[in-house]
């Protein structure tokens, strides 16, 4: 018989693989053209048109790279595209955000204590944030601010302050700072798929053509490149993040998630500095430890009040009322709770695990897919079985959880 929580955890392990390799891809080529395009020296033979060239050696071989300011006169008939990785990265973060997010909005993407929100509601301001924040964002770039580098990169990042105090009013805080790498990440996406690809094939039509392209569309392409090369790193901070309570389970997670943008920005101030050939800032590095104390400060400071460990289970819930959940309430209570509690008692533990707290039955019914999945078909918890959960524990689980969802 078919257990379609297994099925779906796999799907969703399967997806988040995808996402990792698609990501790693387009931030591979995404760095390394910015470090070429920077490190590029002027020889004095370069061909008409050419701007720079540079020498590598890679695996052995030696490579001769030359880049032209539009394009050379002669356009070759095979030209490679650098495009399909961000393409797969942004489909694959977005099929993770409806297995994760959506399917699972009750655990994860909703928070009774921030905003009592519907499903369809919160789903709904997920998608309408991500499609608003890259209106928004490219109605700046195209305005007489996008001529302003330092102008626009100001705005932008009161635009990101923004987005991670409101995603804080709505959201849990896990999928607060998630979505606002989501948000990020879409800007990033939509970059190369509605203005770098588009204002290359226009440059490719008019070379072919005969006609001579307007410079214009390689300074706007770059410059998306550019702003793309600054908010990686804060992307994959956020994506993270969410196994991290101390970043994400703090009412200060908004601040955390807007200061994450300014290490992103002294981090590849330093690497493109270096890459251009004008030194290397040290201070860089001074000014990004100092801003990751002060998250690390932030996260230590108190947060809200603990949930009731007596809380009941909302009236009618399928795993409250269903054969077995009083035992199995009593086996998470005595092999579970001593670390995921509002005050672990497990020594070195300041937080419980994943922001896993199992204390009430309103714990174990919100949290039963977990307890299913990590207790009772696998071994993952109690790690190395330090609670000693015998395996009729874990079968008692098996056979709850089974009442529920086939009852």
């Amino acid at each position: 018989m078919l257990d379609w929580t297994i099925l779906g955890a796999w799907l969703e392990f399967a997806v988040r693989w995808l996402h990792v390799i698609t990501a790693i891809a387009w931030i591979g080529s995404s760095f390394y053209f910015i470090a070429l395009d920077l490190g590029l020296r002027r020889p004095a033979d370069l061909p008409p048109g050419a701007t720079g060239e540079e020498w590598q050696v890679h695996g052995g071989g030696f490579y001769h790279i030359q880049k032209y300011a539009v394009a050379p006169e002669r356009l070759p008939d095979h030209l490679t595209w650098f495009k399909w990785e961000a393409y797969a990265t942004w489909l694959s973060g977005f099929a993770l955000l409806i297995l994760v997010y959506y399917v699972g909005a009750e655990m994860f993407l909703i928070d009774l204590d921030v905003a009592a929100l519907p499903v369809w509601g919160a789903v709904g301001l997920s998608l309408a944030s991500l499609a608003v924040g890259w209106l928004v964002y490219d109605a700046l770039c195209r305005s007489r601010l996008g001529h302003s580098t330092t102008g626009l990169m100001v705005v932008l990042f009161g635009v990101l302050v923004a987005m991670s105090w409101g995603y804080a009013q709505v959201f849990s805080g896990r999928a607060a700072l998630l979505h606002l790498g989501a948000f990020t990440a879409t800007i990033m996406s939509a970059n190369v798929f509605l203005v770098i690809i588009p204002n290359q094939k226009v440059v490719v039509a008019d070379l072919r053509a005969g006609r001579v392209p307007a410079a214009e569309f390689g300074r706007v392409a770059k410059q998306r490149s550019l702003h793309n090369n600054y908010l990686t790193l804060p992307v994959l901070f956020l994506m993270l993040s969410n196994h991290y309570p101390l970043a994400f389970a703090t009412p200060h997670a908004w601040i955390i998630g807007a200061l994450v943008f300014l290490m992103g920005v002294t981090i590849r101030h330093f690497f493109n500095t270096m890459h251009a050939g004008r030194g290397r800032p040290w201070w860089t590095w001074g000014a990004t430890a100092l801003i990751f104390a002060v998250i690390v400060w932030l996260s230590a400071l108190p947060g809200r009040p603990a949930p009731d460990p007596f809380a009941a289970a909302p009236p009618g819930d399928r795993f409250a009322v269903a054969a077995g959940f009083e035992e199995v309430h009593g086996i998470v209570l005595g092999r579970c709770s001593m670390c995921h509690a509002a005050d672990p008692l497990w020594p070195g533990l300041a937080w419980a695990p994943g922001n896993v707290r199992l204390e009430s039955p309103a714990d174990v019914a919100h949290h039963a897919r977990a307890i299913y999945l990590q207790a009772g078909r696998s071994r993952a918890m109690p790690p190395g079985n330090l609670a000693f959960i015998s395996d009729e524990e874990r079968a008692a689980i098996r056979a709850w959880y089974r009442a529920a969802t086939e009852g």
